[in-house]
């Protein structure tokens, strides 16, 4: 099983849409860096955890930390990405 979560990173809250290849079913969580704990949301996903973000100044932790659990971490240049959505 697969997981895939692409994740909306802002300074404060990241919103999380993320699907496994078990269901299918894609979900949504919001979560708030001062109030949730987000280390144990995601390490309670199990199997192959697959994160995708879009670069930023204040992420390297998030991403240390999605490291650090095991999950692989994709991030992507964010000029780029919205130049390629302008294009659909």
């Amino acid at each position: 099983m697969t997981i895939y979560c692409g994740v909306d990173f802002h300074a404060r809250t990241q919103t999380i849409s993320y699907c496994d290849t078990a269901d299918g079913e894609a979900r949504r969580k919001e979560l708030h860096h001062q109030k949730d704990d987000v280390r144990a949301f995601y390490q309670q996903l199990s199997g192959e955890v697959i994160v995708g973000l879009e670069a930023s100044g204040y992420s390297l932790w998030f991403e240390e930390m999605l490291e650090s659990l095991g999950h692989q971490v994709w991030v992507g240049d964010a000029t780029e990405i919205r130049r390629l959505a302008r294009r659909r």
